[in-house]
């Protein structure tokens, strides 16, 4: 059988079944939808195999979605390029107001031939297993955080307040085990309410104890060490934005790696009138609110603490260099635009763009342990 030259193919991937159409190479190729396959390794081992009998090279293409990455796991096992795309950007008229998975797939190859299409970074499936972990952890902190506040609101309905400063350690944990309701249903309801948090508290502790023991043995565990050295930026926070945002030495200048996690103004100019906005708010939502939420420390005037010194014991001369210049570059630019007026948040974002920068500087001078030979 005559084997043609390079096809493109675009696969609109779903739970059940994939949409797969091609687009031949060249300027006029003919673009082609091919049907729905059954989304099964043996399926899609059959497809390829049937492509690659046909064209000497086969380029495949599918969105990043819920799917993950287990398509382009498998084609690139089978010797084939295949390119996982970002959904956000992918180019689309504005009159076109017809949308389904054939549309789709054929979008996908066709703009996949004209390589309008943006990749996103793929992680190898340690760096995803550790990200699984890491957003598990997440998502209970928040349920965490909604629990308490299920708790204050009961206990605010029925007029009861706490008058001390700090919630939710000792005196304030003595104040919630010592309240008490006339009716039984009220008692059996805020107990478990109550139960319900330390249930949460105590699955944060399970997670957080296995990301200790797991971190140290993965080859992304230097550069976790070495953002520590960063005020702000503490095992948990190091770890959610190696596990996000990956090896930053990807990114060839610190402004894209601003732009990756939506940290960069949104713009909108035309002649000679520029606007800019908001931040852009793209990218990793997890890895930016990380990094705001370490931005909030640089209020404070510049200083090394205890716990601080401790994490900079083992890193280099240069990472713990890097780290203070930027405690004390970001510490007064906080305090400048503050006496300027400008608003708590605004100030705290413009600090998260910046320590951003820097965590790419240390990136650089940092490598990834090698991969452990595996034991017979």
């Amino acid at each position: 059988m005559k084997r043609h030259g390079e096809v493109f193919v675009g696969i609109d991937s779903a739970k059940a079944r994939n949409a797969v159409a091609v687009a031949e190479s060249g300027r006029g190729g003919e673009i082609r939808y091919l049907g729905e396959f059954d989304n099964t390794p043996d399926a899609v081992i059959k497809l390829v195999r049937k492509l690659a009998d046909r064209y000497e090279t086969v380029h495949f293409c599918y969105e990043a979605g819920p799917t993950g990455y287990g398509l382009y796991r498998q084609i690139r096992s089978l010797g084939h390029e295949c390119t996982v795309v970002a959904p956000s950007l992918i180019p689309r008229r504005p009159g076109d107001r017809v949308k389904t998975n054939r549309r789709d797939a054929q979008t996908l190859s066709r703009l996949l031939r004209a390589d309008e299409l943006t990749a996103v970074w793929v992680p190898d499936e340690t760096h995803e297993a550790v990200r699984d972990l890491v957003r598990t952890r997440a998502m209970a902190v928040e349920d965490y955080r909604r629990k308490r506040q299920h708790v204050t609101s009961f206990l605010l309905r029925h007029g009861r307040t706490f008058d001390g400063k700090t919630s939710w350690r000792g005196r304030h944990l003595r104040w919630l085990d010592g309240q008490n309701f006339a009716h039984p249903a009220q008692r059996f309801a805020y107990q478990e309410l109550l139960n319900a948090v330390r249930i949460t508290a105590d699955r944060i502790d399970r997670l957080e104890a296995a990301l200790a023991e797991i971190v140290p043995d993965w080859t992304m565990a230097p550069v976790v060490a070495a953002f520590q050295a960063m005020r702000g930026v503490a095992f948990s926070t190091a770890t959610t934005l190696v596990a996000e945002a990956g090896d930053l030495r990807r990114f060839d200048h610190p402004r894209k790696l601003m732009a990756f996690l939506g940290l960069v103004p949104s713009e909108r100019s035309t002649g000679e009138t520029r606007r800019q906005g908001g931040i852009t708010r793209a990218g990793n939502a997890r890895a930016r609110s990380a990094l705001v939420e370490a931005a909030w420390t640089y209020r404070h005037s510049a200083g090394l603490g205890v716990g601080h010194q401790r994490r900079q014991l083992e890193l280099s001369e240069k990472v713990r260099d890097i780290a203070w210049k930027a405690q004390a570059r970001l510490c007064a630019r906080y305090r400048r635009l503050a006496a300027k007026g400008k608003r708590v948040t605004v100030v705290t974002t413009a600090i998260a763009r910046e320590l951003a920068a820097f965590l790419w500087d240390i990136a650089r001078y940092v490598d990834p342990a090698p991969l452990k030979a595996a034991t017979p």
